[in-house]
């Protein structure tokens, strides 16, 4: 790059983050702001809000030689096959021109028989993007959806500045791992990405992997977030985690709404339940890996879970939808902008055999594209969230 020009990566270049943290290297975005982060010690909550699923670098520029370097941080599980690098796209006029990824860079080993972690610190790398089409533009650089990505420098070779406001709503959604992305196939692709391009809106993705927990601080980051449009997916992280009975879920759900209320008290709030999982359909948790598969190389779940325990108020994904349907039918009658979305009709038993999932718990690259199809026509086109801001 002939005279490149360095400009400072600023908040002010980001969107989809709720906190950002200066480290000595750069700019960390977060994805829970840092109240919530201080009230909890979970490591993996605290590795997930880190990877930067639905952020974005955003700016307006002539430049046709865009370079960023990173400091990326991967999570290796002893035992498990290792995870291709992180992805970056490319998006040029909301069009995906290139991907890229980031070798090296810091490593966190993870044995998941006892928890334990071991941070291994390597070196900052650059992503670099060439022959983009020359005139002024908007440029995204999306980051990775499950790798968590330091921002040191940015380097093009014409000036840049601060994208423009479209007037596009904000669309802030909470789910799971499915909801954050994984095993989509990058960050512009992920069912909720891929959404919210067709619906026309900017997302604030908060899909925590393993983290749907109903918790009180998302409900608060979720309340003091300026949106447009809310929508929270509930249901997988509680069976599999086993985390609560029926009799605990029921007011944690009212809860968690009447707290996003408090904030948005007449923004349309969509409720999702769960897409098909067949494994939990029906089987109570806790999920764990398969051992046999895993010892064959693959990683496949399994519900470990006495069927006979629903008796007793333990949760499958059949238990959670049905109260869901209760609970907003019940509270939509004093609050019209209040929607319920059952996920079978993003995914579904006829998908199921058509496009099983991999691992038995999380979709794949195509299943992602099917849900996001699918819910921009369900939710964008007509449904909940159909029609223009009002201004």
């Amino acid at each position: 790059m002939r005279d490149p020009i360095t400009t400072p990566v600023t908040p002010d270049l980001l969107r989809g983050a709720l906190d950002v943290e200066r480290t000595e290297r750069g700019l960390l975005p977060h994805r829970l702001p840092a109240r919530a982060r201080a009230q909890f010690s979970d490591g993996q909550l605290a590795a997930v809000e880190a990877q930067p699923s639905g952020v974005r670098l955003v700016f307006r520029t002539r430049a046709t030689t865009v370079e960023l370097d990173t400091l990326p941080t991967k999570r290796v599980y002893r035992g498990v096959p290792p995870r291709p690098d992180g992805v970056y796209d490319l998006v040029v006029d909301n069009r995906l021109v290139g991907q890229a990824s980031v070798p090296g860079g810091n490593t966190l080993v993870v044995d998941l028989a006892t928890g334990a972690a071991e941070r291994r610190s390597g070196p900052a790398g650059t992503l670099r993007f060439t022959g983009l089409p020359d005139g002024a533009k908007d440029v995204e650089i999306w980051l990775p959806h499950n790798e968590v990505a330091e921002l040191v420098a940015l380097r093009t070779d014409a000036p840049v500045e601060p994208a423009p406001d479209r007037g596009r709503r904000v669309w802030l959604h909470h789910g799971s791992s499915i909801s954050q992305g994984s095993d989509a196939a990058s960050p512009s692709t992920t069912w909720p990405a891929l959404a919210a391009s067709l619906g026309g809106v900017d997302l604030v993705n908060l899909g925590l992997g393993g983290s749907a927990l109903l918790d009180p601080f998302t409900a608060r980051a979720l309340r003091d977030a300026s949106a447009d449009l809310i929508s929270v997916k509930i249901g997988i992280n509680l069976v599999n985690a086993d985390l609560m009975r029926l009799r605990a879920f029921t007011p944690a759900v009212h809860g968690f709404l009447d707290t996003v209320r408090e904030g948005h008290p007449t923004t349309p709030l969509l409720v999702v339940s769960p897409i098909l999982c067949p494994i939990h359909e029906d089987t109570p948790g806790p999920g764990a890996l398969d051992t046999a598969e895993l010892a064959r190389g693959r990683v496949r779940f399994l519900a470990t879970g006495d069927p006979a325990e629903r008796e007793r108020g333990k949760l499958t994904l059949g238990v959670i939808r049905e109260e869901l349907a209760r609970i907003v039918a019940r509270r939509a009658a004093d609050d019209p902008n209040l929607h319920h979305l059952d996920g079978r009709e993003l995914y579904g038993e006829a998908d199921a055999a058509a496009l099983p999932l991999p691992d038995r718990l999380h979709p794949d690259a195509a299943t992602h594209r099917l849900m996001g199809e699918r819910f921009a026509g369900l939710v964008f086109a007509d449904g909940a969230f159909a029609g223009r801001r009002a201004g």
